[in-house]
This record gives structure tokens, sequence and C-alpha cells, in this order.
């Protein structure tokens, strides 16, 4: 990276006044205390040639996230903006609330118990996606740690990756997590916030990607490198689900997909199969004879 980049801690917005703003980091996040102070000090470091914004929206935690995060928006008033819950709405309005306050070309997503570990990452990211308007969304791989930050996962051979709508219908989404999206702005994309079926969603993230490529006809482009951290924490939003739970969440957005997105004869060929594969046997197991035959109507 050359000298033209520039510590967006060490400039005011005011140097910026005639220039859009490029880049929205958007965070939520709920009872983070712990991480939240690193997932903002990863925002803090990049170095871009753009100004960027950083906005926050914590719903209404109960540990003192937000006192931490106001003390970060005093301390860098001109970056930060941040959007206290008056009462905890969940992590879907919260999303919807944060998003909306957010004025750049791009929306970069982290949520508040993860974080960047590559200063040069935005710039990386929109640098691609400007130059190759035929995507909606750059990611990129990602470590995944527990809390003593020892990695359980991390591709030791990252090689570019292409995901298609129909790749993500069926489930294909490798290393597009939350904390590596950054994505184009755009009303048709934001759309998504007024669909009153994705207040039903449990997977919010793999529903937006499904949703971004679908109603674009862009695609999701996957950087070769490593440039988060996914933490695995007792915490985490799914680490507290028990398994078949967690697996009733999945069956539940499958079945919100199959009747909310339109896909051609060979995707419903995949998606049957998909169902018969991964599904099947667990609803049968527990005599949902009429929940089967409502998803297979779809189907068949």
């Amino acid at each position: 990276m050359n000298c033209e980049l520039q510590d967006i801690t060490k400039r005011s917005r005011d140097t910026s006044k005639n220039n859009d703003m490029m880049v929205s980091v958007c965070c939520i996040t709920y009872n983070h205390k712990k991480f939240i102070g690193e997932a903002i000090d990863s925002f803090l470091m990049q170095k871009t040639k753009f100004p960027f914004e950083i906005v926050i929206g914590d719903d209404c935690s109960t540990d003192g996230s937000s006192d931490m995060i106001k003390g970060y928006a005093e301390q860098y008033p001109d970056i930060i903006k941040f959007f206290p819950g008056k009462k905890n709405a969940g992590a879907h309005n919260n999303f919807r609330n944060v998003v909306r306050h957010c004025t750049g070309k791009y929306i970069a997503l982290c949520d508040g118990d993860d974080y960047w570990i590559d200063q040069y990452k935005l710039q990386k990211q929109v640098d691609f996606l400007e130059q190759n308007t035929d995507y909606v969304i750059c990611c990129h791989y990602t470590r995944v740690i527990d809390s003593n930050y020892n990695t359980l996962h991390v591709d030791p051979n990252p090689v570019p990756l292409v995901h298609t709508y129909q790749d993500l219908l069926i489930g294909k989404q490798t290393e597009t997590k939350t904390a590596t999206v950054v994505y184009h702005n755009i009303p048709e994309v934001n759309q998504i916030f007024d669909k009153p079926w994705y207040f039903d969603v449990f997977a919010a993230d793999k529903l937006f990607k499904i949703f971004a490529t679908y109603i674009t006809g862009r695609n999701i482009y996957v950087m070769p490198e490593v440039m988060s951290c996914y933490r695995n924490h007792v915490g985490g939003v799914w680490s507290m689900i028990k398994s078949n739970a967690r697996k009733d969440m999945v069956i539940s957005d499958f079945n919100l997909i199959i009747r909310h997105f339109n896909y051609k004869r060979l995707q419903k060929m995949k998606l049957l199969q998909l169902y018969l594969k991964r599904d099947i046997l667990f609803e049968l197991q527990r005599f949902r004879i009429r929940k089967i035959y409502n998803t297979l109507k779809y189907l068949i």
C-alpha cells in the first residue's frame, strides 16, 4: 500500500466534506463488553484512501457495553455514530436500524464479538467492488477462534471463490461470515428490511446474502486472504442453542426460502435433494407428516 493511505484516527470527517462517504462500518452488539473494544479498535485501525464512518447499534445491553461504546464515540465524534437502544428490540430490528443510519456507498459488517485483523481490509474490498461491478458483495477468509484466542479453524490455502444466487440457494456460502461482508449499499438490497418474512428468519445473514444476489443478479466474491476473526464463545448467538433447536431453525429458514424466492427446475431438484438428504429424517423421527407435506408440495 502506498503513502496515500491514511490512518482514519488521525483525520476528521471535516477534511472530507466535499467527498461522499465511501464506507459505513455497521456493527450491532448485545452484551459484548468483553469484546466490543477489540472490534472497534479493529475498525479504527483501517487505513484507506477514502473516508469511512463507524455506525454502532447496541440492543440495550445489560453488561455495560453501552458505556464502553459511548466512551469511544466521545473520543472519536467525527467517526463513530452510536445508537443505544432504549429497549431490547432483537438483532433483526437492531441491524435494520443501524443500516438505515449508514450513509456510505458500501456497508461493511461486523458483529460486536468479532474483529478484523488486516488494516487494509476495507481498502482491498472497496477496490475490488469498484473495479468489478458484477459483484454485489465482497467477502474474504476468516479465522475461527475460541475465547482464549486459540485457533479452531482457518483454511491453510485460501483460494478465490465466487458464489452465485444458485449456490447460496442450496447452502453453498463458504467463507462468507458476517465480519467479512462488504456490500453495495443500494435500495434494491435494502428492500429486505421491508419484507415481513425477514423478521421470521433465524439465520438472517444467510438470507441477506441470498436476497442480495437474487434481487441484483450479481455475485459474491471471496478474496483469498484471512482478514477477520470469528469468535466461537458461550455467549454467541448460535453457541447457546441446542442441536435439535438449531436443526428446527435450519428447517424453518429452508421453508421460508422455498416459499419466497424464485428458482428454476434444476434448482428445485437440488433443493429437493438437499431436503431429502439433510432434513426429512429429522422430521420423520418427530412424526411431522404435515410439515413434510407442506415442504414437498413446493418442490415436487
